[in-house]
């Protein structure tokens, strides 16, 4: 590597894989990213275990682009066979928990913004935010983050994506279903079997089919993951709980979708949350058009990221999804990132931001 930026970015993301970091306990790796900016003269503000920062000639009066990743991980699967918190280079490979998703984006978007923090003549303010929790959608994350950060026009969120455009993300509603029945003897003819009368219900979510589908992000996707009923075998239950995991696309808010769930079930149906949104950028956004005009491709992303929080004061900030590695190595065990994948990372985002006038 020959780039200086990216030989400090792949030292700091050797820093943060040799510190854990699961979601809830990223301390550690935010003191880290916080030397990080002090070290290159970056005045930061930190809020729980998210760290960010301003470009220093920061101005109002200009739009402001938001550059976000975060710095949790999942917990280390059992089938690694390395150390998952030893950062370990072979070749143009280096090994450890993070490393893909998402070190390599987190550290190429902070060299980054490193190498604008001083200028004065950027079309946009710069903000970028190191931030906890994304892993588990959790409330201290960006979430938290957001009503303390300047105003937003847009934002990229850096998740593995191989460089091409992620303009569109599916949302997530979590459905708590129960249907109630009436306890009796197995032997007998008594009671009103739950698991019957849940039965209709469970094959309705596996059948039914929303009229509207997505061009990028295709058909809302519903799956019963968990179910629960009965105490023993020979009492007939008189109650049947079961989870259901929608993903839904642009074309539906979760609002529109829980209100289709409950028109067709006789479950009662109880959501864990609705903020988990869809998201996305509009195809003739200056940020897409200037990623299309450098030969990248656009696509819907059926992963979940901290794009689906991307809400302040109320409006949805439009946000396109893009950086170095690959989606599928994320939660792997003995996961990677490429060192040229970093170094190809922090030029790709320049040429992006160059497209609309920064740098």
């Amino acid at each position: 590597m020959n780039n200086p930026l990216a030989e400090n970015a792949v030292a700091l993301l050797k820093q943060l894989i040799a510190t854990p970091s699961m979601s809830r306990e990223e301390g550690p790796t935010a003191a880290l990213i916080a030397a990080y900016f002090e070290q290159n003269g970056v005045a930061c503000e930190r809020l729980g275990h998210n760290v960010w920062a301003k470009n220093r000639h920061f101005d109002p009066a200009k739009p402001t682009l938001l550059l976000n990743s975060h710095h949790d991980t999942v917990k280390p699967n059992p089938s690694w066979t390395r150390d998952p918190f030893s950062p370990t280079v072979e070749g143009d490979v280096l090994y450890g928990l993070g490393s893909n998703d998402a070190g390599g984006c987190l550290v190429s978007l902070l060299a980054l913004f490193v190498h604008l923090y001083n200028r004065a003549d950027l079309s946009h303010n710069l903000v970028v935010a190191a931030t906890a929790e994304e892993e588990i959608s959790g409330r201290g994350g960006i979430e938290s983050l957001l009503p303390h950060l300047p105003p937003l026009s847009v934002a990229i969120v850096g998740e593995p994506t191989q460089m091409q455009l992620a303009i569109a993300e599916k949302g997530l509603l979590v459905l708590d279903c129960v249907v109630q029945g009436r306890a009796g003897h197995a032997a007998r003819d008594e009671g009103e079997n739950a698991i019957y009368k849940a039965l209709p219900d469970m094959q309705w979510f596996q059948t039914y089919a929303y009229p509207k589908v997505s061009p990028l992000l295709g058909p809302v996707k519903q799956s019963v993951t968990i179910i629960q009923a009965g105490t023993q075998h020979n009492v007939v239950p008189d109650v049947c709980t079961f989870t259901v995991d929608v993903r839904v696309t642009e074309q539906y808010t979760l609002e529109e979708v829980l209100a289709i769930v409950r028109e067709n079930v006789s479950a009662t149906v109880t959501p864990r949350s609705v903020r988990l949104r869809p998201s996305g950028i509009a195809i003739d956004h200056p940020l897409v058009q200037a990623g299309l005009a450098l030969g990248r491709t656009t696509y819907g992303s059926p992963t979940l990221s901290d794009q689906a929080l991307l809400t302040q004061h109320g409006r949805v900030i439009p946000s396109l999804k893009c950086g170095p590695g690959h989606s599928e190595r994320s939660h792997t065990a003995n996961e990677f990132v490429l060192l040229s994948e970093v170094e190809a990372g922090i030029e790709g985002y320049m040429a992006l931001l160059a497209g609309i006038g920064i740098g």
